[in-house]
């Protein structure tokens, strides 16, 4: 990888890690660069990965403040994503990509539709239960697992799914949602990242330009996605999952 590309890698680096903060799928676009720039999909697959753990931490830690009182929460719920990303990626290691494809477009839309419902049907389920319960229940449990699973496999847009769960199934506001995103999405990326040093091929020039740039743009994005109001917010979401969808279909 010469100079200029790397520099590149850098660049969509910092724009994927603001994006990943803010909502999620920043791979939407270091993943297709990696490839554009020659490097094996799969590996490019397995080196945005890896790339992208030290931005999904400094998103994390951008969001402390929003983070506190979430421990419990995201115990139980942070087994289910590492779980989850442990059985996705073995799945990329073993599976015809193509399996997931429709399944993938499905979800984002879902998760895109949850997005947009979401104050309503609080209200709604709200109505039909006696206490919230404080970690989602078993039913997000079991969607965090799958978003996990997905994750692990690809990961563009896993934020979004995510975001769509828990702000379905937990009583809370929605910048505390994103702060426990980032957290989960760290978890998936990190466990998925372990496993891909011991069994699979990586590029380290790519990982490590995607990594320089996401450590910048995961920071920053914290902070800008930490102001912006909620309906805003809600409506990103929902555009990067369309984008996401577009791409995934037409890409």
């Amino acid at each position: 990888m010469t100079g200029w590309e790397l520099a590149v890698v850098c660049g969509v680096g910092v724009i994927a890690g603001a994006i990943n903060a803010v909502v999620g799928s920043g791979s939407l676009i270091t993943f297709p660069t990696l490839v554009a720039l020659g490097v094996d999909p799969v590996v490019a697959n397995v080196s945005n990965t890896v790339g992208l753990v030290p931005g999904s931490f400094t998103a994390a830690y951008g969001y402390r403040a929003e983070l506190r009182g979430q421990r419990d929460r995201l115990l139980r719920l942070g087994m289910a994503s590492a779980l989850g990303a442990l059985v996705g990626g073995i799945l990329l290691l073993f599976l015809d990509p193509a399996v997931f494809e429709v399944v993938v477009v499905a979800l984002i839309a879902l998760a895109c539709v949850l997005v947009m419902v979401q104050p309503r049907l609080n209200i709604w389920m709200a109505a039909r239960r006696d206490r919230p319960h404080p970690h989602g229940g078993p039913m997000l449990w079991l969607g965090v697992l799958g978003a996990g699973i997905y994750g692990g496999y690809f990961g563009a847009a896993q934020g979004v799914l995510l975001i769509g769960l828990l702000g379905i199934f937990l009583d809370d506001g929605l910048q505390r949602v994103n702060a426990a995103k980032n957290v989960l999405a760290l978890l998936v990326n990190g466990v998925a990242a372990v496993l891909f040093l011991f069994v699979a091929d990586i590029d380290w020039q790519a990982a490590a330009g995607v990594a320089l740039g996401a450590i910048v743009g995961g920071f920053a994005g914290a902070r800008l996605g930490r102001r912006i109001p909620a309906p805003i917010l809600r409506g990103v979401i929902v555009c990067v999952g369309i984008v996401a969808i577009i791409v995934l279909v037409y890409g």
